[in-house]
């Protein structure tokens, strides 16, 4: 990590996952499931869904909608989250390819 003084302020750049710098557990499957709730937002705001709407189309309940949107992400996997864009309209693409490094990583590219 890079740091730097800003003004008299040490500043350090960020690794891109505000997780991983936290030294989260699970920060790589933290940040995936953070960007799906923003999609599914982003989808829910679109079209205008209430979270009890949205609970319907995506087959959950409108608390664990509650949950999603609070931020509390510890009920639901990737797959789950997954599930509910596809009910939400989304196409999910997922590819797999051998790692640059010894040991791979999960990146989420939104489109």
């Amino acid at each position: 990590m890079k740091t730097r003084l800003v003004e008299g302020v040490e500043v350090h750049r960020g690794s891109g996952n505000v997780f991983a710098d936290l030294g989260l557990a699970d920060a790589e499957k933290l940040k995936i499931k953070t960007g799906l709730v923003i999609e599914i937002r982003k989808a829910m705001k679109s079209r205008g869904l209430t979270q009890q709407e949205a609970a319907k189309r995506m087959g959950i309940t409108q608390p664990k909608v509650s949950d999603m949107m609070r931020g509390d992400l510890a009920n639901l996997s990737e797959r789950k989250l997954m599930d509910c864009l596809t009910r939400l309209g989304y196409d999910i693409e997922i590819k797999v390819r051998p790692a640059k490094a010894e040991v791979g990583h999960l990146v989420l590219a939104l489109v």
